[in-house]
């Protein structure tokens, strides 16, 4: 039953237990692929930034709230997750590796400023819609720490889920915030003329088919076992671990093939669109306007924090700001890696950050819960 409610939050618009073995319609899957297929390219001649996500995650986000029936199928959802996971481990040479070992007190402090950012956003949550929602104080608290702790959707629903929060509204918050980072970030980067910036190219640049083949096989592995483990995102983690295991060993096998780069980001793009559906568009509009203001404020608090960082580290403000920015890690590390901006060191800091917050989000709950017992707002 746990597996079938992960499915339902992964990709809501797939109903049934035929989540877990293929698309419910593989016709809506076709005409989703298609439709995506068509806005990436449309977005690739309007040069767009990483066109091939954008692209998908807008129209499929567009054509979902309006109604259309949209599909997204885990198992491609997962591919994207493995290809892009094993593309981003392959920037981890051992040179890469000892930059980020240095950067250790950095990365904590990320952590440490992703907390801390979660907890004034689920706090302002709390104080502006305590009357509005109407909800008992214990559900109100558990609704608002988790709609605004800067973590996944599906992991942070699941939790809020076992302290009886409103899960349609944590949903709802983190799945619009990704949307706004996703598209905002990029766009203005773009509009800024910042690319390019990256000093550190993956170990190898060729493909070699064969070691492809041995690659794949090696981050499949990764993969499952970080799924029989149960871990977060398991298809992108152990896909990057295998990966950068492989990479800090001096071993080089193959770089990707960018078609499969390019529908690794395509198929992410879907997963996030599809999210859309209509019953999103009609969930408290206040509470998600709230969230829209809320994660812009927290896009520019990340851009002076980041600035902050690079002055201390000596890396470039933007690697920062996307290293510590409140948006997905995969979306935040294909945004570095299309864009050429430090892609090993914004990986590092928004993984990191994804395991702190999934570690110490219940016991943060609970402390702040048994402060405001002491001490209601």
């Amino acid at each position: 039953m746990a597996a079938l409610r992960r499915a339902t939050l992964d990709s809501p618009q797939v109903p049934s237990l035929l989540s877990r073995f293929g698309p419910a319609s593989w016709t809506r899957t076709a005409l989703t692929l298609l439709l995506a297929y068509a806005a990436a390219r449309l977005c690739v001649w309007l040069g767009t930034p990483i066109p091939w996500m954008i692209g998908p995650l807008l129209a499929t986000a567009l054509v979902s709230v309006l109604g259309a029936p949209t599909e997204s199928w885990a198992p491609l959802r997962n591919v994207g997750q493995w290809v892009i996971g094993a593309a981003l481990g392959l920037y981890f040479t051992p040179e890469v590796g000892a930059l980020v070992a240095s950067l250790w007190w950095a990365i904590a402090l990320g952590v440490a400023w992703a907390l801390m950012l979660g907890l004034g956003f689920s706090a302002w949550l709390r104080r502006l819609h305590a009357a509005r929602l109407n909800l008992p104080p214990a559900q109100l608290m558990a609704t608002t720490y988790f709609a605004g702790a800067i973590g996944g959707a599906s992991e942070m629903t699941l939790l809020a889920e076992r302290q009886h929060a409103r899960t349609d509204l944590v949903a709802a918050a983190h799945t619009l915030r990704v949307l706004l980072v996703t598209v905002t970030i990029p766009f203005a980067l773009q509009a800024a003329g910042v690319h390019g910036l990256d000093l550190l190219p993956p170990a190898v640049r060729e493909v070699h088919w064969g070691g492809l083949a041995l690659l794949g096989l090696l981050t499949l592995v990764g993969a499952l076992a970080m799924q029989r483990l149960g871990r977060a995102n398991p298809w992108f983690m152990g896909a990057l671990v295998a990966t950068m295991l492989i990479t800090l060993a001096d071993a080089q096998l193959s770089a990707l093939p960018v078609a499969f780069t390019n529908m690794a980001q395509l198929f992410i793009g879907i997963s996030l669109g599809v999210r859309f559906t209509p019953a999103f568009a009609h969930t408290a509009p206040r509470w998600l306007g709230s969230v829209a203001v809320a994660t812009f404020a927290m896009m520019a608090l990340c851009a002076g924090f980041g600035w902050v960082m690079a002055r201390l580290t000596g890396l470039h403000p933007v690697t920062m700001l996307l290293g510590t920015s409140p948006g997905g890690i995969a979306e935040m590390a294909i945004t570095a890696k299309v864009l050429q901006l430090g892609a090993p060191v914004v990986t590092a800091f928004q993984v990191c950050r994804l395991v702190a917050v999934l570690v110490l989000a219940e016991p943060v709950y609970r402390w702040r819960y048994a402060q405001a017992q002491k001490s209601p707002a």
